[in-house]
């Protein structure tokens, strides 16, 4: 292109990850707020994918990590360690709900880190002398990433029907959906002893020496938005696969960093797994990063015996870890894992105040700053409105015309069909943000109704 060329004759060369809408241009974030080139500000209710935990704009991140990169940016994993990356896996192993000290392998992201552990959980059972252990169990209404592996444990429809020729490796369970229990098509259950009855006929069917690992969210995300199983889920789910070999796997790839309010989504049921996933909430969105984490045993098992085969030209990144670092910081330091509970409590009670008796809000949910709205058609039935009238894409547009970004979610109630709002705002949100955006959901949810059904 000569120098010449006006701007706009690179239009189009970034593949866009929404095609025929034109996108807004962001320049310039800070706190809770998004401003574009336009100069207008947007209320940022979504944490962006529910990724910002500390705020935007935070200053020492910046500097934390251009001191590091202006000393050392880059060193291959297999040749070097880095004090960044020894002192975040020291700062960060006691926190996480596992047994004994905890080994971090960081990667570049969740999808990333969920690859990783089920490669993590295949050399386990091998350096036990159990090479036919594979196959791997999730649940439906779940999502655990988009590279492949990650695709096939996820139980979102949407995202596998363009790809279901590659998956089908591994089996699916019930997702633990106490709203839409036993509705016809919505593959849910509430009662935990039925769930882990489930999850052992499973196994039992897949033939227990062949099962490697059940794979889930502590609290469904963005699949179904916020849902937490009753009390006794997890201490269910634990004892079957204890018994039978399989590793727990707990994907706290949203639900970790204080999102749900206590440090990790485990943590409210005080049940330890065998690894611990995490991305998102790790650096705020401020460096591509994540990791998985295992258990002292299970990682003792896999070094001592036939060693781990895997890696990533980025794993084990010294940029990484220097904003990781940071980020843990200073959510330590401001306390943000007790504001997020308390912050949350207020957002629900403020929503409950708001939507709990409008006809078309059917349950709002969630723990912490991780809180969803699902829409009915109607309240009384739980019955869906039509996928074709893309009543969440109307909300999420009429929200961000009202300067509120809030984050969409489709196909909750059977996998086609099922309307649902997540929010997550940065834990430095102020009680009149919170106000606000209660206020701009609810006339987002009016407007989008009226426009899209509106016999409804």
């Amino acid at each position: 292109m000569s120098q010449d060329a006006e701007p706009h004759a690179v239009a189009g060369r970034v593949f866009s990850r929404a095609p025929g809408r034109t996108l807004s241009v962001a320049v310039r974030a800070e706190g809770t707020t998004i401003w574009d080139t336009d100069g207008r500000a947007y209320l940022d209710a979504a944490g962006g994918a529910v990724v910002v935990n500390v705020g935007h704009g935070r200053r020492s991140v910046a500097e934390a990590v251009g001191r590091q990169l202006g000393e050392i940016a880059y060193a291959h994993g297999t040749t070097f360690t880095s004090e960044a990356l020894e002192a975040y896996a020291a700062e960060v192993g006691p926190l996480l709900p596992l047994e004994g000290p905890a080994a971090v392998y960081p990667v570049s992201g969740g999808s990333e880190a969920i690859e990783t552990a089920l490669k993590l959980a295949r050399a386990y059972h091998i350096a036990r002398g159990e090479p036919d252990r594979w196959t791997v169990i999730a649940r439906w209404g779940s999502y655990h990433g988009n590279t492949l592996g990650a695709l096939d444990l996820s139980g979102r429809r949407p995202l596998r029907r363009p790809y279901e020729a590659w998956l089908g490796r591994f089996r699916h369970v019930s997702a633990a959906y106490p709203y839409r229990a036993d509705e016809p098509g919505a593959n849910a259950l509430a009662d935990p002893a039925a769930l882990a009855l489930e999850l052992e006929r499973t196994i039992l069917s897949a033939g227990p020496e062949s099962v490697a690992a059940f794979v889930a969210e502590p609290i469904v995300g963005a699949t179904l938005g916020a849902v937490a199983p009753d009390d006794g889920y997890w201490h269910a789910i634990a004892d079957v696969c204890r018994r039978h070999g399989v590793l727990l796997i707990a994907d706290e790839v949203m639900t970790g960093f204080g999102r749900t309010g206590t440090w990790f989504g485990m943590d409210h049921w005080g049940v330890k797994p065998d690894m611990v996933v995490a991305a998102k909430g790790a650096t705020s969105g401020y460096w591509p990063f994540g990791f998985v984490a295992a258990s002292a045993r299970v990682h003792r098992t896999v070094v001592e015996g036939s060693g781990f085969v895997h890696g990533f030209t980025y794993s084990h990144s010294i940029g990484g870890a220097t904003v990781a670092r940071e980020v843990l910081r200073i959510i330590r330091e401001e306390d943000l894992v007790a504001a997020s509970a308390s912050k949350g409590q207020l957002l629900r009670a403020t929503l409950q105040d708001r939507l709990g008796a409008h006809r078309h809000v059917g349950d709002v949910r969630g723990r912490g700053l991780m809180v969803a709205v699902e829409l009915v058609a109607d309240r009384e039935s739980k019955a869906a409105f039509p996928r074709e009238r893309k009543l969440t894409e109307a909300i999420v547009a009429a929200a961000r015309d009202a300067g509120v970004l809030v984050y969409s979610g489709t196909g909750c109630a059977d996998g086609t069909n099922g309307d649902m709002v997540l929010l997550g705002p940065p834990f430095v949100v102020t009680e009149a943000e919170l106000d606000r955006i209660a206020a701009g959901l609810h006339a987002a949810i009016d407007a989008a109704i009226a426009k899209v059904a509106p016999e409804g």
